[in-house]
């Protein structure tokens, strides 16, 4: 169990960054200081008591990133109570199921989202509050008005407490054991319906102290908060160890799209930037891959000393886009395509790949960009993380990855089946994820065991390598590799647009794909070659985390 306590980290960090900008709502410039968010903390603290909540108690937050939002999750947190974030993405029935099962007494929500949520289905929530007025909207019967009479005795209230007026002294958070649990964060599911991760105040604080030590932020330093902070990535590394450390958080509250994320970046000038690979992958096939796809280009690229000008334009053009002033891109929530990782190192941008699993809320392994190697996901946590492989030989021969310490879980809320196929008797999180752990403790992914095919002939098929080459071919906008009885099928929506441009027509599609077919299997192993490739007319189904819903294609 680590030393530091969570929630004395962060009444520190209040006090000492009393007057420093904490929270900034990027669509209107409004911004709190560190002293303004502790004191609505301690508002929100004042009205669980009159709602009559207590610590251990599941209160459900569901909405876009926003100031309210995170001042939301920091006062249930540090109150003692379990916040459960729900994604934004969920449908409506997905996320009254959560709440439900959540167990979830209050639910903090966006007008929009609870315009379509039945709150009669929902008895065990006494009460809805709007992330977007702060108001209540919705009381069951039984509470008999006790949160409306809350909210008019707020004030008076919060006078009595802190008759002197709430200043940085004030702040002081009750201990709690550091293995209680803080969040219960449901995942999207990929193969089957979301189950409740428990993180303990300990798992999040392992997050949040390897954030301090290795100075990912520091006091003052600029973060751009744009993945869902629901999810435990955005959560730990955008929000939780910002605030940490007394760092300026702007809230992206939009869909972040290329090109609005560029526009956001070079207003803040963000010190450290999170990024999902998508958002990598649409920027180099768009604004890099016709540039360096030019035979004029090419044949520069070609020249020793000249290809490192170019690459160093194209390095400095790029870093200018994202801002300018970022240490690194840190790149985490699923693989990175193997061309475009490729291509960011030869050129030196300063990026890295980490790994993790809301399970671990979510940091496994990481190393910073200047000691990143390429088709890794980063070290195990020194000091906080163990990991190993089942296989004979863990750095050359391919086996499940399982991962101890500081960051795992306590289980699943209320499966206990689920959570004992997964965590051991001796405390390993069997991760579903195959691959090879180096002597140094550098993990290499190689793909999921459950989507993992066995050939004919015994060898082991990683259905993501060969998505990932077929994912880089002309008129392939995404795709799914799967076993139809002795064959390997590779499923795939085409990149509508580009063949808009090349004129192409659906007529047409059949001979360029066998094309593409053929000079996929140039590029993998015998054994992996992809016999047929059929199309869709659609996109894949995707989880809110916009992973492929791989099992409905099996």
């Amino acid at each position: 169990m680590l030393t530091e306590d969570l929630l004395h980290i962060y009444a520190d960090s209040f006090r000492t960054n009393w007057d420093t900008p904490a929270l900034t709502e990027y669509t209107t410039g409004n911004t709190l200081t560190y002293g303004d968010m502790a004191r609505r903390i301690a508002r929100t603290h004042i009205f669980f008591e009159l709602c009559g909540v207590k610590p251990g108690d599941k209160i459900a937050l569901l909405g876009k990133n926003s100031v309210s939002w995170i001042i939301s999750y920091m006062a249930t947190i540090t109150y003692g109570a379990v916040v459960v974030p729900i994604l934004q993405e969920f449908n409506p029935q997905d996320s009254q199921h959560i709440i439900n099962h959540s167990d979830a007494v209050m639910l903090f929500v966006q007008d929009q989202i609870f315009e379509n949520l039945d709150f009669e289905q929902m008895p065990g929530v006494r009460l809805a509050m709007s992330l977007d007025t702060q108001d209540v909207i919705a009381e069951q019967p039984s509470f008999a008005g006790r949160a409306s009479k809350a909210m008019k005795a707020l004030v008076k209230a919060f006078n009595k407490r802190y008759p002197l007026g709430f200043n940085a002294a004030s702040v002081k958070y009750r201990y709690f054991s550091p293995d209680s649990v803080a969040e219960i964060n449901y995942t999207s599911g990929t193969t089957g319906f979301s189950k409740g991760v428990m993180l303990t105040l300990n798992n999040l604080c392992g997050n949040v102290v390897f954030g301090m030590s290795t100075r990912l932020h520091w006091r003052g330093s600029r973060a751009l908060a744009f993945l869902p902070l629901a999810h435990a990535y955005g959560c730990a590394f955008d929000m939780l160890a910002p605030l940490a450390v007394g760092a300026h958080i702007t809230v992206f509250g939009k869909l972040p799209t290329p090109k609005l994320l560029l526009k956001a970046m070079s207003e803040v000038r963000p010190n450290l930037i999170l990024c999902v690979p998508l958002i990598l992958e649409k920027i180099y096939r768009k604004q890099l891959l016709p540039i360096i796809s030019k035979p004029s280009m090419k044949r520069m690229m070609a020249v020793p000393f000249l290809n490192q000008r170019v690459y160093s334009k194209i390095r400095k053009k790029l870093i200018e886009a994202f801002g300018g002033e970022f240490e690194q891109i840190i790149v985490g929530g699923a693989p990175l395509n193997h061309e475009v990782e490729e291509f960011l190192y030869r050129i030196k941008f300063p990026f890295s790949v980490g790994y993790g699993m809301t399970e671990c809320g979510p940091l496994i392994s990481f190393t910073p960009w200047r000691n990143f190697i390429p088709g890794s996901s980063g070290r195990t946590l020194k000091g906080l993380m163990h990991s190993k492989v089942l296989s004979d030989n863990e750095a050359v021969i391919p086996g499940e990855i399982c991962v101890k310490g500081e960051n795992v879980m306590k289980g699943y809320y209320k499966n206990p089946k689920a959570t004992e196929a997964v965590l051991d008797k001796d405390g390993w999180l069997h991760t579903g994820d195959m691959g090879t752990i180096s002597d140094a403790g550098t993990i290499f992914i190689k793909g999921r065991y459950k989507t993992m095919i066995l050939s004919a002939n015994g060898q082991n098929i990683y259905p993501e390598e060969i998505e990932a080459k077929l994912n880089n071919m002309p008129y392939v906008a995404e795709s799914l590799v799967v076993q139809r009885g002795n064959k390997l099928v590779a499923l795939v929506y085409p990149d509508y647009e580009a063949m808009d441009k090349a004129r192409l027509t659906n007529d047409m599609m059949p001979q360029v794909m066998e094309k593409v077919r053929q000079e996929l299997n140039k590029l993998t192993a015998p054994y992996e070659r992809v016999d047929e490739i059929q199309l869709r007319a659609s996109e894949f189904e995707k989880t809110p985390k916009r992973s492929i819903r791989r099992y409905l294609y099996q």
